[in-house]
């Protein structure tokens, strides 16, 4: 019998690395929300009392960045007398945006292999390596570590936004180590919970009654509800429950470290559990694959999963720029799969369109959902891209192509039995 322990971990919306993340994805949000054309590669950095967004934009859009960026941080929870050191009304903002090249917007606007068909007319926006990966563990077909992470950091927020823990100032991360048995999740070992505080909570000032104090919080607050749900469920008797090691977090976002846009990438996909190509997404507008090939991979790889075609599926894709069609792609199923990886990879070629302007058209990667009121992109930029039961993302609706992938398996390898 295999044993092993696996951790993954996620951050909360206030982590400095997460505030870039979204005021880039608020940036793309708006500029999209005026001219779905725009082309768009922002960067944010934040420090004490500083915010600066630089990199390429070339839009019709007439947005007041300035005015997006000090709401998007102050939405947060940076703003006024809990604003942990960094406050939306008084940073200083810097605004430092370039054209995109034009040699990079040639091979976007009319790629290299272009034949006619208007969907061949978009090139890749950036050569790279994308993977996708789904695997049957949650109800999400996520691997449990992140999902739980993610719970843990939305729920953490959650009970800070409507002060049932008044104390909470807006950084914070989790982590979670699960244990498998078989290659199956089977008990949580541990849970780490580091979250930024007041100095004084609840009115106590003694580090060790404080710790105290947010420990038994946390429990009963975030990591019990957070679970209640699940089949596994940690257990206050067994799971280690740690909580600020250190001892205190009372210096935290901006104030505590610098952010950076594109630094949680592992936090944003799958936890470490699957492969990643490197590319970050936040910020980037669809034709950058980094992030519209990345949303493919993963729908590529959910509706194998979802199909009964495997129970873990990992996808990866690659792309030249300025060219439409995938270099290669490459399914492996872990020895999961009820095909072959072959037979797999020439089903996905079969059967999902793959070039940048039939992933921006099946997943509406331009015209912004009216109804989400200008905050798409924004949503995914904390608590992870994938898996995401809280949002209604296009690449996480699978229904019509298990449906679509069913019909084709009966025809093309009879004998073979679906789950």
């Amino acid at each position: 019998m295999s044993r092993y322990v696996f951790t993954s971990e996620s951050v909360t919306e206030g982590h400095p690395d997460k505030i870039c993340d979204q005021i880039s994805d608020a940036v793309l949000d708006a500029l999209l929300m005026q001219d779905p054309s725009s082309r768009v590669a922002c960067e944010a950095v934040v420090n004490t009392g500083l915010c600066l967004i630089t990199g390429e934009v070339t839009t019709r859009a007439q947005v007041d960045f300035i005015k997006l960026i000090r709401q998007t941080i102050g939405e947060i929870g940076y703003k006024g007398a809990k604003a942990g050191g960094f406050d939306s009304n008084s940073c200083a903002v810097l605004i430092a945006l370039d054209q995109q090249s034009p040699d990079i917007a040639q091979g976007v606007n009319e790629a290299d292999d272009h034949q006619g068909d208007p969907l061949d007319k978009v090139g890749a926006g950036d050569q790279g390596i994308m993977f996708g990966y789904a695997c049957n563990e949650t109800p999400e077909l996520m691997p449990l570590p992140i999902s739980l992470a993610h719970r843990l950091s939305r729920r953490l927020a959650f009970v800070r936004h409507n002060s049932s823990l008044e104390y909470l100032l807006p950084d914070g991360k989790t982590q979670v180590s699960v244990v498998y048995e078989n290659e199956k999740p089977v008990s949580i070992n541990t849970i780490l919970i580091s979250t930024q505080h007041t100095p004084e909570v609840k009115g106590l000032s003694d580090e060790q009654a404080i710790r105290q104090r947010i420990t038994e919080d946390l429990w009963n607050e975030v990591v019990e509800p957070a679970t209640r749900d699940l089949s596994i469920r940690p257990d206050r008797n067994q799971t280690k429950f740690l909580v600020n090691p250190t001892g205190k977090f009372v210096v935290g976002g901006p104030q505590g470290d610098a952010g950076l846009t594109g630094r949680k990438i592992i936090v944003d996909t799958y936890g470490g559990y699957a492969r990643h190509g490197g590319g970050a997404f936040s910020g980037k507008d669809p034709t950058k694959v980094d992030r519209s090939a990345a949303y493919a991979a993963r729908f590529v790889a959910k509706s194998l999963v979802a199909a009964g075609l495997a129970d873990r599926a990992e996808v990866q894709l690659s792309y030249a720029i300025g060219i439409a069609k995938p270099i290669s792609i490459f399914v492996e199923s872990f020895g999961t799969g009820k095909i072959s990886n072959d037979d797999l990879t020439q089903l996905v070629e079969k059967c999902f369109d793959l070039r940048p302007g039939a992933i921006i058209e099946a997943f509406n990667l331009r015209n912004l959902p009216k109804e989400r009121n200008g905050r798409f992109y924004r949503d995914t930029a904390a608590y992870g891209h994938f898996g995401r039961p809280d949002l209604n993302l296009p690449w996480e609706d699978v229904k019509k192509k298990v449906l679509e992938l069913s019909e084709i398996i009966k025809d093309q390898f009879r004998g073979i039995s679906q789950d």
